[in-house]
């Protein structure tokens, strides 16, 4: 065996150990960019998530920071779902009800719930009893729905009172999904200005994403009908 042929071996085998290392590294770059970490919602079963920042927005609107496992922990809901959270009323009994977040799963480390509390709501008096270390019983994902993007070329939405959070939720995975170039047009009614809920945050994005992202703001007021367009 002359030095020529061993030479072309050591040619060989360096061309196949490297084309070997790029595959791995191509396979460990597909597998980075679509791994997706998982989500601490249990749909079976309700989970306790710490209460660490109350924020109160207005005399009956409050919003409730929770706290996720590690601080790159996901909630892990799907746009356009919501989670269930458990608590008691002024009798102690147990109540379930709807509710959802205002964050989305690129907020990691918490999730947050922007929450108006009627006088008579079971629910209600639950979360005006939360305090700062106090745990919610969670459970989830809900819902039917599902937010495909670039299904349609134009979203539109109603929303009225406190029903603007899971329209809040879709619209902002539109607009922040760089592949996603779906119009938003939102009609969101209240009975007063002072009822608007998440306004700053709304008009942030009519501001961030001009002409993509439009709300028409509707206001009932002493048997009026008075509205406020921005585009």
């Amino acid at each position: 065996m002359d030095l020529e042929f061993l030479q072309s071996m050591d040619v060989q085998i360096l061309v196949g150990v490297g084309v070997a290392v790029l595959a791995i590294l191509v396979a460990a770059a597909y597998l980075f960019s679509s791994w997706k970490p998982k989500g601490c919602l249990d749909p079976e079963n309700f989970r306790g998530f710490k209460l660490v920042k109350r924020q109160q927005l207005s005399h009956n609107v409050a919003k409730f920071t929770f706290e996720l496992p590690t601080p790159t922990s996901v909630l892990g809901l799907p746009i356009g779902q919501h989670i269930s959270c458990r608590g008691k009323d002024s009798q102690g009994e147990e109540v379930i009800k709807p509710y959802t977040p205002t964050t989305l799963d690129s907020d990691v480390g918490h999730f947050e719930l922007v929450i108006k509390m009627y006088p008579q709501g079971r629910m209600s008096h639950h979360f005006r009893e939360l305090r700062v270390g106090d745990y919610l019983a969670v459970k989830g994902p809900k819902g039917r729905f599902r937010y495909q993007p670039g299904q349609v070329r134009a979203f539109g939405m109603i929303a009225g009172g406190s029903g603007i959070t899971p329209m809040f939720q879709v619209a902002r995975a539109i607009l922040e999904n760089p592949k996603d170039m779906t119009n938003v047009r939102l009609i969101y009614a209240n009975v007063t200005y002072e009822d608007i809920l998440l306004k700053e945050e709304l008009d942030s994005l009519v501001a961030k994403y001009p002409g993509r992202f439009k709300v028409y703001y509707v206001l009932n007021q002493v048997c009026c009908l008075s509205h406020v367009a921005i585009s």
